[in-house]
């Protein structure tokens, strides 16, 4: 797995005062069941105990294994100050399986 932080996402990165104990961690927010939708965020939280770990120019970025899943194999970090970080491709599946007995 590939984390990549474009120059804005690095150097708000590196101006941001990170509060003791929180650190950089890509979340996954899910969405629905039939038709399921997932939006990635980078958030401020603290450690967890099996996060991954991936340094790309001195940051520390973390992913918990729920998170990492949805990943593609690579994803990029950005940051603009209207959104603020932007992390990777949502995506949304209409697939339902249904099942017949």
């Amino acid at each position: 797995m590939v984390i990549t932080l474009t120059k804005s996402a690095l150097d708000k990165l590196n101006k941001t005062e990170i509060k003791e104990e929180q650190y950089p961690r890509i979340d996954a927010d899910v969405a629905g069941g039939c038709g399921m939708s997932v939006k990635f965020k980078l958030v401020f939280d603290e450690l967890r105990p099996n996060d991954t770990v991936i340094e790309y120019d001195g940051i520390q970025i973390r992913i918990d294994r729920f998170t990492k899943r949805y990943l593609d194999e690579e994803t990029q970090v950005d940051y603009n100050a209207e959104q603020g970080f932007l992390v990777g491709e949502s995506f949304e599946s209409s697939a339902c399986a249904i099942e017949f007995d």
